[in-house]
C-alpha cells in the first residue's frame, strides 16, 4: 500500500469516528457553555464581617474565658454598630445577663468595670434575686449577705455569700419584663477567687438577700 493511500484511509477512520461521537461532544460543548454562562450571571457572594458570639449557652455572672466566645460571619446589617470584633476586648469580663449560645456579643451585655472601683481584688457579678420586690429595698452601697435554697425544696437554705457590698441594681428594661424571667438582678462585688463559683450556684438556685447594714 503507497503511503498516500494509507494516508487516505487513515483521515476516512478519523473522520468515521467524529461522526460517530459528534453528538456527545456537541452536548458536552453545549452544557460547558451554560455552566459557564451561569458561573458569569451569578452575583458575588454577599459580604460579611467576623464578629464574636457566646460560644455556649452562658449564665449571668460569667467570667468570659476564650472558650467561651466563638467567631461567627454575619452580614454588616445584621449586627449592632458596637459589636465586639476583638475578643481581648470583653475576656476576664463579667456577664451582665444570660446569652444563648451564638448571641453577639456587645460591651452593653458586660458588667462596667468602673463598679468596682474601691474593691481592689473582688469582681461584680450579677446576682438574680428570686423575689423582685425585695430588690426594691436595697441600695447601692448597702453590704448584704446572700443565701441559697434549693428550688425543690430539697436540703438546708446555705450562706453563699457574707458581707459583700451591692455596686449596682440594674433598671428593669421593657425586654426584661417580656422575657417572663423571674426576679431582678442586683450586681454584687465578690471576691474575684469565688466569683465563678458564685455565679454557678445562683444561677440554679433561689437567691434572698440579708441586710447586715
Amino acid at each position: 500500500m503507497t503511503p498516500l493511500r494509507h494516508l487516505l484511509r487513515s483521515l476516512r477512520r478519523l473522520h468515521r469516528r467524529v461522526l460517530l461521537h459528534r453528538r456527545p461532544l456537541a452536548a458536552l460543548t453545549a452544557a460547558g457553555a451554560v455552566l459557564a454562562a451561569l458561573q458569569a450571571s451569578a452575583p458575588p457572594p454577599a459580604p460579611t464581617m467576623a464578629v464574636w458570639t457566646a460560644g455556649r449557652d452562658l449564665p449571668s455572672g460569667t467570667v468570659l474565658q476564650p472558650s467561651d466566645l466563638t467567631a461567627a460571619q454575619f452580614a454588616p446589617d445584621t449586627v449592632p454598630a458596637d459589636v465586639v470584633r476583638d475578643a481581648a476586648e470583653v475576656v476576664g469580663r463579667t456577664l451582665a445577663s444570660p446569652m444563648s449560645r451564638g448571641e453577639v456579643l456587645t460591651p452593653l451585655r458586660m458588667v462596667a468595670s468602673g463598679l468596682l472601683r474601691g474593691y481592689p481584688g473582688s469582681m461584680a457579678v450579677p446576682l438574680r434575686v428570686t423575689d423582685a420586690a425585695i430588690v426594691e429595698l436595697l441600695r447601692v452601697g448597702d453590704r448584704v449577705s446572700f443565701v441559697v435554697a434549693d428550688p425543690d425544696g430539697r436540703g438546708t437554705p446555705q450562706l453563699l455569700l457574707d458581707d459583700v457590698p451591692v455596686v449596682a441594681i440594674p433598671r428593669v428594661t421593657d425586654s426584661a419584663l417580656g422575657s417572663g424571667t423571674p426576679g431582678r438582678l442586683v450586681v454584687a462585688a465578690v471576691p474575684a477567687s469565688r466569683a465563678s463559683a458564685v455565679a454557678a450556684s445562683a444561677a440554679t438556685s433561689i437567691l434572698i438577700p440579708v441586710w447586715n447594714r
